[in-house]
């Protein structure tokens, strides 16, 4: 990828889960949509393994729900099927229509089948198949703890890889794990990007060690806009930090014009937008 955007130009667009806002989170629909009239430079999608292996773009852990207390805000049905995605067999998660919209669970191969060349595809590595509990997100871990969970990732990133194998897009791996950027490092040389919602220290020590493209940042920890959170992040500039060891700074997630505005002020090279509308460029 171009490791930072052109000032005169503005952030590049990324359609989160293909504009999430607009579109059934995930989907064929949503990228062809995102890619088309909603004007994407990237597309951001999230990648989990079936029973089978196959990796399927869906976000959440759980089918239906998003495993808070019945009625809460977080409990949706994301799709009219249940249980875990790496519990459950390729066809009926591949048959699991998501939000009543008539789209389905697509694969990862024929996802990527369906964004054209000209639209970069941002691949945010969610889960290799296990228990989130038992995953270390958001830090940099050492390397005893580094090894033993990139054995767990290994088998999924090498799935992930092999089916984007020949696409003619511009490709980025991106997770709040270092063990599947690590794994990912492991079989080849394309671009990857730690994202992180704790520790900025953490993020930018596993973009050295991976020599990462970007960092990916929640709004609140790009210290020039009024989404500051100086008690959660301190005072390290993320972009200032970013930037000089050569990385683009995309952040998330963004919802607004206002929003994306002030982040463009604040140096970002791209934001991660839940509708085509922020109006950024």
């Amino acid at each position: 990828m171009d490791e930072r955007a052109d000032p005169e130009d503005g952030p590049l667009l990324f359609a989160h889960r293909g504009f999430a806002g607009e579109h059934p989170e995930n989907t064929v629909a949503a990228v062809e949509a995102a890619a088309g009239v909603g004007g994407a430079d990237w597309v951001e999608i999230d990648a989990v393994p079936t029973a089978d292996g196959d990796p399927v773009v869906f976000h959440d852990a759980l089918l239906s729900g998003r495993g808070g207390p019945p009625g809460a805000p977080d409990d949706r049905g994301l799709t009219d099927a249940t249980g875990a995605v790496w519990e459950t067999d390729t066809a009926t998660v591949t048959a699991a229509e998501v939000l009543d919209s008539g789209e389905t669970v697509p694969l990862l191969s024929d996802l990527l089948d369906t964004i054209p060349p000209r639209v970069g595809v941002n691949v945010e590595l969610k889960n290799p198949g296990r228990e989130p509990s038992s995953l270390r997100p958001d830090e940099a871990l050492a390397p005893d703890a580094l090894a033993a969970q990139r054995a767990v990732w290994r088998p999924f990133v090498e799935r992930v890889l092999k089916t984007a194998e020949g696409c003619e897009n511009d490709l980025l791996v991106s997770s709040f794990h270092e063990a599947a950027l690590a794994a990912t490092r492991e079989r080849s040389e394309i671009a990857v990007a730690p994202l992180f919602s704790e520790s900025i220290e953490d993020a930018l020590e596993i973009a050295d060690r991976y020599d990462a493209a970007a960092v990916h940042p929640p709004i609140d920890a790009v210290r020039g806009s009024p989404f500051f959170d100086r008690s959660r992040f301190g005072d390290v500039d993320v972009v200032d930090a970013a930037h000089d060891a050569g990385c683009a700074v995309n952040a998330w997630t963004v919802e607004t014009w206002y929003q994306a505005d002030r982040l463009a002020a604040a140096g970002v090279d791209g934001v991660i937008a839940d509708y085509s509308t922020v109006g950024i460029r």
